[in-house]
């Protein structure tokens, strides 16, 4: 099986993560892709495949009899898709041989919507390939399941092909995308010595540096009464809301900062003039500046208190993960091979600074230098996300490359 059927395959398992719950996984819908996987590792002839009761599957490919002192190397990905967008009932569709310009994903007449270069000005050079998409209704879920599909179809051809290898070990996380992939992560059951994740990012990326993430979840606790009777009474909690908001810096959101500079992400505004609750990503590649955008919330916090009094806002942040780099720049041989491999393989190496994270932050600093690489999509967590069947060979053949230079 091709690594693109693959990823059709599992685009169509509803895998929604969801932040606002207690469970491991958050969503007991992860636990369908969970079981599919465990199922076609076993038949593709893995050892040691299972699911554990928090949604995590886990397999290996035994070293070639004579490479058994060659470093277990891992591969890692995610199963769950971003609750920023509906992630159910996905509908991919195949544009073979694209011309470049604009695609109609969905042809709705109230609320069209188009794959345009204008928007998206990497599409050029996508010209020729053919593209997977949605079907503008959904997000598409090559975040992370085009990574499964990579590894599963590299490590079919490793067993088919009967090449030579080290230990391998896979495995696929849950609630990746809500902060939360490495909270049950068995490293030790895991095997390897260090590992990749194949998570986002087109074809070539190489990434060991990350942000260093919290979340700041707010809760405003208004005072509502009838507007013709609130003079010097009503405490408006979705008006409080922006007015904390308007306390940020302006200039220090995504839509204005690139590379290495941090931002406040207000992903999630909701209540009505009694309660609201807001939630933001809080970033930044240098952990001090980070600790900094933690204490201007918190005073951001207090100035509303003060105007509206105490228990209007209260503040809880969260830390998710930390950058990479101090781990992975111990353990550099990760990121000399993955160059060494993409040039076998014809990609130019695409060496940036990530603005987010993946589970390898965390695992990196329990133990398994982790650095991540591209699978070959763009436009994640909505309805214009795509992929394109040469950049995920590409991928697969990244695979095969790192499993043959750690064989020797």
């Amino acid at each position: 099986m091709q690594a693109y059927e693959r990823l059709i395959k599992y685009a169509r398992i509803h895998t929604t993560s969801d932040e606002d719950t207690k469970t491991s996984p958050s969503t007991d819908w992860q636990f369908d892709l969970a079981r599919l996987l465990a199922d076609e590792m076993q038949a593709l002839g893995f050892t040691d495949v299972r699911v554990s009761e928090t949604a995590y599957v886990y397999g290996c490919l035994p070293a070639t009899p004579g490479l058994d002192d060659r470093p277990a190397l891992g591969f890692i990905a995610h199963l769950d898709t971003s609750p920023t967008v509906r992630g159910d009932r996905v509908q991919p569709r195949i544009w073979p041989n694209y011309d470049g310009g604009d695609l109609i994903l969905s042809a709705v007449p109230e609320n069209p919507v188009v794959l345009s270069p204008a928007r998206f000005p990497h599409l050029a050079k996508l010209t020729g390939r053919t593209l997977i998409t949605t079907d503008g209704h959904t997000l598409l879920g090559a975040d992370d399941k085009a990574g499964i599909a990579e590894i599963l179809t590299a490590c079919e051809i490793v067993l088919l092909e009967n090449r030579p290898h080290g230990k391998i070990c896979v495995a696929f996380t849950p609630d990746e995308e809500v902060g939360r992939g490495t909270e049950h992560f068995d490293v030790a059951g895991f095997g390897a010595d260090f590992a990749y994740t194949m998570d986002g990012g087109e074809e070539g990326e190489l990434e060991y540096e990350n942000f260093n993430a919290a979340e700041a979840k707010i809760v405003i606790k208004g005072v509502a009464v009838h507007p013709g009777t609130a003079k010097d009474i009503m405490v408006n909690a979705l008006t409080v809301a922006c007015e904390l908001n308007a306390l940020l810096p302006a200039a220090e959101v995504p839509r204005h900062t690139a590379e290495r500079e941090g931002f406040y992400y207000l992903h999630k505004l909701e209540g009505n003039p009694e309660n609201a609750l807001m939630s933001y990503s809080l970033r930044d590649h240098n952990a001090q500046l980070l600790e900094g955008k933690k204490q201007t919330v918190r005073q951001a916090a207090a100035l509303i208190n003060e105007r509206y009094g105490e228990g209007t806002v209260a503040v809880e942040i969260t830390d998710r993960y930390r950058n990479m780099f101090d781990i992975i720049s111990q353990h550099m041989h990760l990121v000399d091979n993955a160059r060494l491999a993409m040039a076998k393989v014809g990609l130019e190496p695409i060496i940036v600074p990530m603005r987010g994270g993946t589970d390898g932050a965390t695992l990196s600093y329990l133990g398994l230098p982790c650095p991540n690489l591209g699978t070959g999509g763009f436009a994640y967590h909505g309805v214009h996300e795509h992929i394109t069947m040469e950049g995920m060979e590409k991928c697969k053949q990244l695979i095969l490359e790192l499993v043959a230079l750690y064989s020797k």
